[in-house]
């Protein structure tokens, strides 16, 4: 592979190595990706964003979202913000995006901050995807020897989020882990750890499939609200406040679509030699 210049970003905390790959240019491979999200050893980051030229010419940019582990994410909502931003040089205005999981549609505000349009949640279990008899609004859930109830959605990826007394003490280190990879999503999923401070504001932390605890996940913001509302706890606009701050969130309801606004930070440029 020949020299890359890169991008490191970050949404929340959330942080991003950002790649304009050129024209044909092969998907890099999981080991080389492993490296390159090291902290220790590599530039260190929770995701490699995959920019590509567009594929539909109402588009800015294709892109696509690896995980630290190698694997590749069928969305990012945080990743989506920073490569709006990146794109846009900064500048406001509205743009398209597109990735596996759909085009998205992008703004960029005055202040920096970003909003994106992350279409409406899913509930269907097929379509997140979650093995079940019938669509509910809780699914009991066996994980190292507890029962537990989820609520299930995708927000372009999988989704699972717990209510909780205490984000704080939640065992997001130890449920996080088997519930990513509980037989009952075949694609893995993202868990999520809810609490509801009242009807406009929560509190969240999530664990991230492919990648472990992270300081911010925009999906897992969105599917936390989506599910809250499913089950009448919260209201159509909420603040979220995860690890590494906070987001904005507008879902008026079903058959709508959903709006996440949040920073995104350019952090310095390097290359990447081969």
């Amino acid at each position: 592979m020949s020299s890359l210049p890169f991008t490191k970003m970050h949404a929340l905390g959330n942080d991003f190595v950002v790649i304009r790959a050129p024209a044909g240019a092969p998907l890099p491979a999981p080991p080389w990706i492993r490296a390159l999200a090291d902290r220790r050893t590599g530039i260190g980051c929770d995701q490699l964003l995959w920019l590509e030229p567009p594929r539909d010419p109402a588009t800015a940019v294709y892109y696509r979202i690896f995980n630290t582990d190698g694997s590749e994410a069928e969305q990012c909502g945080n990743g989506a913000r920073c490569i709006a931003s990146l794109v846009a040089g900064g500048k406001p205005g509205d743009l398209l995006l597109e990735s596996p999981a759909g085009q998205v549609a992008a703004r960029v505000h005055p202040d920096g901050q970003v909003s994106i349009d992350m279409g409406e949640p899913e509930f269907r279990p097929e379509r997140v995807p979650f093995v079940a008899g019938q669509q509910q609004l809780r699914y009991t859930l066996e994980a190292g020897g507890e029962t537990v109830e989820a609520g299930v959605v995708s927000m372009g990826n999988p989704h699972a989020v717990l209510l909780v007394n205490d984000v704080a003490s939640a065992p997001v280190a130890r449920l996080g882990p088997l519930l990513e990879r509980h037989g009952r999503f075949p694609n893995r999923a993202n868990i999520g750890f809810l609490e509801v401070a009242d009807r406009r504001h929560v509190r969240l932390r999530v664990h991230e499939r492919g990648v472990g605890e992270t300081r911010a996940c925009g999906t897992g913001a969105c599917a936390a609200v989506a599910v809250g509302r499913s089950l009448g706890l919260l209201d159509e606009d909420v603040e979220v406040t995860l690890p590494g701050g906070r987001l904005a969130i507008h879902w008026p309801g079903p058959g709508q679509t959903l709006r996440m606004t949040g920073e995104a930070i350019t952090v310095f440029e390097g290359i990447i030699e081969p």
